[in-house]
């Protein structure tokens, strides 16, 4: 089954270090997308690149290394996404999210196949 609809994108970066109450950041982030019932979100780790704050951020392969740049992403609708922002405010210390509008294409399995 295929399925067109225009939604909002938001996108997420910051460094793989940041925490919330202890966690890491993009795994509070993601939790509370779950629990706001959000479509889904999804991070990618990077291997270099910098923000706000100018400092070159590397992946490492050393276990230590912590420093990777995370981008997360979240497709829904416009209402979904506003009701989001609130809690990245609160959330987010330092770092860059950007939105924008898309249209998606959703594939999805017949029911009974």
């Amino acid at each position: 089954m295929k399925e067109r609809f225009e939604a909002s994108m938001l996108r997420l970066h910051f460094g793989e270090g940041d925490k919330w109450q202890g966690k890491p950041l993009y795994e509070a982030i993601v939790a509370k997308c779950q629990e706001l019932g959000m479509a889904g979100a999804i991070v990618y780790r990077g291997i270099e690149g910098y923000g706000t704050s100018t400092r070159i951020r590397h992946a490492s392969h050393w276990a230590l290394s912590r420093d990777a740049p995370i981008m997360l992403t979240i497709i829904d609708s416009d209402e979904q996404i506003q009701k989001l922002i609130p809690h990245l405010d609160a959330m987010v210390e330092e770092g860059l999210i950007a939105t924008s509008r898309v249209e998606v294409i959703r594939y999805s399995r017949e029911p009974g196949k």
